[in-house]
């Protein structure tokens, strides 16, 4: 009834061109060896247990084309999680290689989890890439069959299950450039997380494409004609963006379906050029002859060749006016990328993993062994995000960073000693400050200040988990067994009290003089600490002043000039207002302790004019 032996047969197949015939043994064995574990079981929708481990091999011999392990722990991989059979037992039939994958995928069962279930279980994926990845691909193919079958579970656990995906799974596929397999998964999600409005944008899609389909046919048919006049044969074929991807751009452009850019995109793949030339040359040859044709929009070209995403897809991409008016989204590519871009990192696997998987591996690492369990999900989502931005350093170097990057991430991408004294930024030769946000392909210089440090507001302005883990490790530093009242605003070097809360037992330091700390020593006697602040090079206090001079020319280049630079203190503002003749100037800036504040003060006074000078 469920041709259990020929879907089988079908992994088989797909896996015959590239196995021995000795791991086409060792298939068929893993095969039966599941069969004969999983006999007892059913899924949630009643069929046999044994089709989603064939399910799995399938999506990783057909889709993302593994290698023979992968295919053989894709058959195995709840054989240890489900039944009686031992890691042991795996190891002695299939070797050490084939073990160690299906414990990486055999989630842990403990009576104490660290955090939770969920996020030990991914914790242990990510260590497994001290090794290597191909046991977060299984994962990734058992996730995608899950997600395929999902509508048999509860609402609740559909949802569960959804949520991991589009948080864990979707962003390790789209990293490792499984892009056929990210969308699945993100659409999967969304549609089981949000089905009204998956459905709604599916009905919309369809209608739209029936909508523009002889429009679109002239333009492609076009294409199609004028590359074949210069001996380029390729197709030309419009590809509607899925309901996930168009939700996200309604999400980010704030619009409505109908009035979002880009719904589909025209991907012109070449099949034969009678010119003998590179890959690269075909597509630019595609690129040039088009532009002849129609109007390129200004701006628009990109080259995704030379400068890929991280995901690692490649193609030349721009816009073209179409004879109807509308300017089109053209992606330009060899029937080769597009097939890479199917498989991802396997592409590569055989001659060389490349550079970018291991950045890929170096980053999950560094996740792993740093990262804050509580915002484990989080670290990965800003590290394997979806979009990105690539950028450049003045001698041509290439940075690629997540979108919504500043020139903060920017700084701690080159380095965490870069970051950690990154003052302001030239973006394009443009001076701009570093929590300017980046474009693709600007050109960044930072400029660094020994003196400067990483503040509290730098977390609202980053992307990049390096730079939020390098600023949180900072300011931590910074982190004393006290508050500082935010009232009084108490300095080294001054009249002191610490008292005990009554309630959380947290000490707060404060002036003597503050209004607070008085009232609350007359309630809480036995609360009153000895508070001393120690002076440090590297730990300011923000003071306000309130200053009263007579109106006169060069006043506030004086008050600057003595703050800045006759006492080398950095203003944070400053903001006047002047009323017959009389100006009422308040200014911030940092001091270290009370004796620079009454140094400060004792400059400004002496300023001409100035007749009054009030601490706030």
């Amino acid at each position: 009834m469920y041709d259990i032996n020929e879907r089988a047969e079908r992994v088989f197949a797909a896996m015959q061109s590239r196995c021995s015939e000795k791991d086409m043994l060792r298939l068929r064995e893993a095969f039966n060896l599941a069969k004969e574990a999983h006999s007892n079981q059913q899924r949630k929708s009643g069929e046999p247990y044994i089709i989603h481990p064939i399910a799995v091999a399938q999506i990783a011999s057909e889709e993302m084309r593994l290698d023979a392990n992968c295919v053989i722990t894709a058959f195995l991989h709840d054989v240890v999680e489900d039944t009686d059979y031992t890691l042991e037992d795996i190891r002695l039939r299939f070797g050490d290689d084939v073990a160690f994958l299906v414990d990486v995928v055999t989630k842990k069962k403990k009576d104490h989890y660290d955090t939770t279930k969920q996020v030990d279980n991914y914790r242990q994926l990510l260590n497994s890439l001290h090794f290597d990845i191909r046991a977060l691909m299984v994962k990734i193919a058992d996730r995608l069959h899950n997600m395929r079958t999902l509508g048999s579970m509860r609402a609740d656990k559909q949802m569960k299950i959804a949520g991991e995906t589009d948080a864990f799974y979707a962003p390790l596929a789209n990293r490792l450039g499984l892009i056929d397999v990210k969308s699945d998964l993100e659409n999967l999600s969304f549609k089981y997380r949000c089905e009204q409005e998956y459905n709604d944008l599916e009905k919309w899609i369809a209608e739209d494409a029936k909508h523009d389909s002889e429009r679109l046919k002239a333009f492609t048919n076009r294409i199609e004609y004028v590359l074949q006049n210069v001996g380029i044969e390729a197709k030309a074929e419009v590809y509607y963006r899925r309901p996930y991807s168009i939700w996200r751009r309604m999400k980010q452009q704030k619009s409505d379906f109908h009035h979002i850019e880009n719904r589909y995109y025209i991907r012109i793949t070449y099949t034969k050029c009678r010119m003998p030339l590179s890959e690269k040359s075909v597509c630019v040859k595609i690129y040039s002859t088009l532009t002849d044709y129609f109007k390129e929009r200004p701006g628009s070209f990109q080259n995704l060749i030379d400068q890929a995403k991280e995901n690692s897809y490649r193609c030349l991409r721009l816009m073209l006016l179409s004879q109807s008016g509308v300017w089109e989204d053209i992606q330009i590519c060899s029937r080769r990328m597009v097939e890479t871009s199917k498989v991802g990192c396997m592409a590569e696997i055989g001659d060389n993993i490349g550079d970018w998987i291991k950045r890929f591996r170096n980053v999950l690492m560094d996740i792993a062994r740093q990262g804050n369990e509580e915002n484990l999900l989080e670290e990965i989502s800003t590290s394997l995000y979806y979009d990105d931005v690539l950028v450049f350093t003045p001698n041509g170097r290439s940075v690629i960073l997540p979108q919504g990057s500043t020139a903060i991430d920017f700084a701690y991408k080159l380095g965490a000693d870069y970051g950690l004294h990154a003052r302001y930024a030239h973006i394009n030769g443009k001076l701009s400050s570093i929590k300017t946000e980046l474009k693709r392909g600007d050109c960044v210089e930072i400029t660094f200040d020994n003196d400067i440090h990483p503040k509290a507001d730098w977390l609202d302005h980053v992307s990049t988990y390096v730079a939020k883990n390098e600023i949180k490790n900072w300011l931590n530093k910074l982190k004393k067994a006290y508050d500082l009242c935010p009232v009084c605003r108490p300095l080294p070097g001054g009249d002191l009290i610490a008292i005990k809360g009554q309630d959380d037992g947290g000490i707060v330091i404060h002036r003597r003089s503050c209004q607070h700390a008085i009232l609350m020593a007359s309630k809480y006697g036995d609360n009153v600490l000895p508070a001393e602040l120690p002076e440090e090079e590297n730990t300011i206090y923000p003071v306000v002043f309130r200053i009263t001079a007579i109106d006169r020319h060069h006043l506030l280049v004086d008050l600057i000039e003595h703050i800045s630079n006759n006492l080398g203190l950095n203003i944070e503002s400053l903001t006047t207002n002047t009323v017959d003749e009389l100006v009422n100037c308040t200014i911030c800036f940092y001091v270290h302790s009370v004796g620079e504040m009454i140094n400060a003060k004792k400059h400004i006074y002496n300023i001409n004019g100035v007749d009054e000078v009030k601490v706030m």
